[in-house]
């Protein structure tokens, strides 16, 4: 059951999709990419730490024969991201011939991706797609286009179900919207 309204650090936030929704979108993403990718063994690069929770649960559903590895790449302070994309933890293996999905929590700007793209590109991978959770369409200023997108939102500050706020958050398995 979603609470009405959840209390992280100094902000209010309202419910805004329920877990069992969010379950079903993963389940309808998994199978777009399961018709897509069939005998194509696809290397799911899931960035953190964001979107863990959508990265795990659609692997989870994934009924061709992928992998999943990680790297952490961070835009975000507070509720605004600060235009700088950093890089904590990277790739250690070669993409080259691999069809690559990149796994993103949340498009909004595209500052992130428009950053990482060219990264993964210049390891001549056979093809790169993106599943993202979320899309910001209103905020949008690179030119970034998911395949795969779970949900398009408003461009508003949304946290739970890996999605944070400083960091706090993550665990809540619905998705909440800052009140205001």
């Amino acid at each position: 059951m979603i609470n009405n309204e959840v209390n992280i650090l100094d902000k209010t936030f309202v419910p805004f999709i329920k877990a069992d929704v969010i379950a079903q979108k993963v389940q309808e993403t998994a199978a777009a990419i399961n018709a897509d990718y069939a005998g194509k063994q696809p290397l799911l690069i899931a960035i953190l730490n964001g979107s863990f929770m959508f990265a795990a649960d659609l692997f989870r559903h994934l009924q061709t024969d992928a992998t999943i590895t990680f790297v952490k790449l961070a835009s975000y302070k507070g509720t605004t991201s600060t235009g700088n994309v950093v890089t904590a933890i990277g790739l250690d293996e070669s993409l080259e011939g691999r069809h690559i999905i990149v796994v993103e929590d949340i498009i909004d700007t595209g500052k992130t991706l428009s950053t990482f793209l060219p990264q993964l590109l210049a390891q001549h991978p056979a093809s790169v797609e993106i599943a993202t959770f979320l899309t910001k369409p209103d905020a949008l200023k690179y030119d970034v286009k998911a395949k795969y997108t779970a949900f398009e939102i408003e461009n508003k500050f949304v946290l739970g179900y890996g999605l944070d706020y400083d960091g706090h958050g993550r665990n809540l398995p619905d998705l909440y919207v800052l009140k205001g």
